[in-house]
């Protein structure tokens, strides 16, 4: 082996182990700060460990992978209880909100919930004030925001959002247009469509028969 291809591979490989020492430490941040933004957490881990290589950020996808390893091995008692609380909570949400064909999405659908987990819905009313009204009509305090879904480069467009509170867990809801039942918004992870769930599909999560393989199964057909 030459001495320039030595270099290179050496290279390649401190690449490599960077790249999962910032996933490691985004999963960390992530885990123990909420920080709910993958791109933020990629950048303070590469800034808490000095690394300064733009190629050495890791993907969010990777940044996933280290999350579930993190929850694995040091929330091994703790965080399944929360999924488990979390999903109990959206199934009660769904039922609720039947009239807007609610959807389960984001990290209590996908198996990474935490303490700092919001259960993330998205309903669907051509009235995008008819949602807000029906909660205010049955006494929950919102707090209205806006948030932008990317189905595209050139497409992403403006939503509102009702963030409340019950039974002290925080639900964020995402009001989309009923066309929008047909075409989900980009997961910020893997830039594929958005896995969502109805509530039938929800129930079937929380089957206390359901295995590992069976829950993996389920979610991986969930669009």
């Amino acid at each position: 082996m030459s001495r320039g291809e030595h270099h290179r591979i050496h290279a390649h490989d401190r690449l490599q182990r960077n790249r999962l020492r910032v996933a490691q430490e985004a999963a960390r941040l992530m885990s123990e700060h909420g920080i709910r933004d993958f791109h933020h957490a990629k950048l303070k881990a590469a800034e808490r460990l000095g690394i300064v290589d733009t190629q050495a950020l890791p993907r969010n996808l990777e940044i996933e992978r280290a999350l579930r390893e993190h929850q694995r091995l040091f929330l091994a008692d703790s965080q399944p209880r929360l999924l488990r609380q979390r999903r109990e909570a959206a199934v009660e949400a769904m039922g609720f909100l039947a009239t807007f064909e609610p959807r389960l999405v984001g990290a209590v659908l996908e198996g990474t919930a935490d303490a700092h987990s919001a259960v993330c819905l998205h309903v669907f009313s051509d009235d995008p004030d008819a949602v807000a009204l029906y909660l205010r009509e049955h006494g929950v305090p919102i707090e209205a925001q806006v948030r932008r879904l990317r189905y595209g480069r050139d497409e992403q467009p403006e939503y509102p959002v009702l963030l409340f509170a019950a039974d002290e867990l925080p639900f964020d809801l995402t009001v989309l247009p009923r066309d929008a039942l047909r075409q989900a918004p980009l997961n910020r992870t893997d830039d594929r469509p958005m896995r969502r769930a109805t509530l039938a599909q929800v129930e079937m999560l929380l089957d206390e028969d359901s295995d590992d393989a069976f829950e993996q199964q389920l979610t991986a057909a969930l669009r």
